[in-house]
């Protein structure tokens, strides 16, 4: 696993050299655009709408938008002098309780490990943590930028995760729709706790996978081989318009299901692609 960052994780006088690797990746497939003609790849050009010419890289500079069109430029020596001091450390600041923080902060997840020289230290805090049923909040300078994270255990290591600040989560009182007054009706919430209980079942997730990505890769495949690709026909839906017949019918359609692989089982039909050779 590639080292993307080294520095220390601090708290009072403590310091215990880590390192700092990708705990998660992309698997997004993407697609190059190409000329529709003769299937090259076409480029993107920075053009000056004004000067009607390319500009090249060394012509470029960065500017702020503060009013449409009107723009206030910032040169790199005044970022430089405001940009947060690239200290290698992970300063926590403060141990909270994990339940405390709404998983609407939470944005990237780091593996932490040890350098050769702080296995004892680093197997301290990860030890004190678990004991006490906290995380540490602290933060972190990567690649120029000042990010809030949290520091917990994961595990048998230490896991970091980058959070949002305050200002960068929106308020749900943007949302509109939120506060209007509907009476709810006893049966159909009885029926939609039964429903939600029938579905309810133990979090493993191996057993979830992303079927458009593999139906995609299928799609890749069978063209770069030259098979030939099928999606079966999905059966009708049928369109249940009645609130309580909805509940009513999505009972009845999960008492058979007794455990999540055949849930997912069934949820993956609608999606499953099969290819066949050409004959």
């Amino acid at each position: 696993m590639h080292t993307i960052w080294k520095g220390a994780i601090s708290f009072g006088l403590v310091n215990i050299p880590i390192n700092l690797f990708a705990a998660t990746e992309n698997k997004d497939i993407s697609f190059r655009s190409i000329h529709k003609e003769c299937n090259s790849p076409i480029k993107y050009q920075k053009v000056c709408p004004v000067c009607e010419r390319e500009v090249q890289n060394d012509e470029i500079i960065k500017g702020y938008e503060y009013e449409p069109g009107k723009f206030v430029v910032i040169n790199n020596e005044e970022l430089k002098e405001i940009a947060p001091e690239s200290n290698r450390k992970i300063e926590i600041i403060d141990f909270v309780k994990l339940d405390e923080i709404d998983p609407i902060y939470f944005d990237k997840s780091y593996f932490l490990g040890p350098q050769e020289n702080g296995n004892k230290s680093y197997l301290l805090l990860k030890q004190a943590m678990k004991d006490t049923g906290k995380i540490g909040l602290a933060k972190i300078t990567i690649r120029s930028k000042e990010s809030l994270a949290i520091v917990r255990v994961f595990d048998k290591g230490l896991l970091l995760e980058t959070i949002y600040f305050p200002e960068e989560v929106r308020s749900i009182d943007q949302v509109p729709g939120l506060d209007s007054e509907i009476q709810l009706d006893e049966k159909e919430l009885t029926m939609a706790t039964q429903l939600i209980e029938q579905l309810t079942t133990s979090f493993e997730p191996e057993k979830y996978s992303n079927d458009y990505r593999t139906a995609l890769m299928e799609l890749i495949e069978s063209k770069v081989t030259g098979e030939e690709f099928t999606v079966p026909k999905e059966a009708p839906k049928t369109n249940v318009v009645d609130l309580m017949a909805a509940l009513q019918a999505s009972i009845d359609q999960t008492k058979p299901l007794q455990n999540s692989e055949t849930k997912i089982t069934k949820q993956k039909k609608t999606l499953n692609v099969r290819k066949k050779k050409t004959v």
